[in-house]
């Protein structure tokens, strides 16, 4: 869980909220991006297209549009793409695609800058993060990098029974049997070099989520993996709600 049709089900409607309130620990859309988001990916950008994987109703798409020349959206969800068509009406260089789930085969190989997807991988399995991260091979220019946002909560998983290990929930959703090291994994046999993954705590105490960070194994980006287990992150969001009280204009 979640499955692919899951996620279709769950995602393919019009939805009572685009996605704004799930910003509100960090304040807002805007605090989380420039100060959550954006730090961690200010390194790469701007870039020459980006591709932003599950943009649902365009709560990141807003802000990656001033970020490069060409911004490709692919969501499983065409209530999605078709909410993000209305949205960005006019703006250029945008294309938008609904996809199955897991191909990217509507994009050219070695045209991508720069993936990105942030909070909304966390909910796939592992299966299906795998067949992107293949993708992402063959997609990504020979210097490009990704950041990914995914679930960590498999490796919370027993051995022994396959289940959780007692005391630990699924409070947000979170693919049970992906983790950081599978995403490692599956990075290596596609080519792909893990150089950054940041373990959090989306939402509770555990490390149930990750941050990781990638590129082509013969990219001028390349170095060894570094694992930070970041257990204070929920507090970076309260700081800037904090923050975001104090000095956000609010129309």
């Amino acid at each position: 869980m979640p499955t692919i049709e899951e996620n279709r089900q769950a995602w393919d409607k019009d939805w009572d909220d685009p996605g704004d309130s799930w910003s509100q620990a960090w304040g807002g859309v805007r605090s989380q991006w420039f100060g959550t988001i954006l730090p961690r990916l200010q390194p790469f950008l701007p870039a020459a297209t980006i591709l932003e994987l599950g943009p649902g109703f365009g709560r990141w798409t807003h802000f990656l549009r001033e970020q490069c020349r060409h911004l490709v959206l692919v969501d499983l969800a065409d209530k999605c793409i078709q909410a993000c068509r209305r949205r960005f009406d006019g703006y250029s260089g945008i294309s938008y695609y609904t996809n199955d789930g897991k191909s990217l085969a509507m994009i050219p190989d070695r045209s991508i800058s720069l993936v990105f997807s942030f909070d909304s991988l966390v909910h796939a399995d592992a299966d299906v993060v795998e067949a992107y991260i293949s993708e992402f091979a063959r997609k990504l220019t020979p210097n490009g990098v990704g950041l990914i946002h995914h679930s960590n909560l498999g490796s919370y998983v027993s051995d022994s029974t396959g289940a959780l290990a007692e005391g630990v929930t699924n409070q947000h959703w979170r693919s049970e049997n992906m983790s950081a090291r599978l995403f490692e994994e599956y990075c290596e046999n596609a080519g792909l070099q893990c150089i950054g993954q940041e373990v959090i705590n989306w939402g509770g105490e555990i490390l149930n989520d990750c941050f990781s960070l990638f590129t082509p194994r013969d990219s001028p980006w390349k170095r060894p993996n570094r694992v930070v287990h970041n257990k204070r992150f929920m507090e970076e969001a309260a700081r800037l709600r904090l923050i975001s009280e104090l000095y956000q204009t609010r129309r």
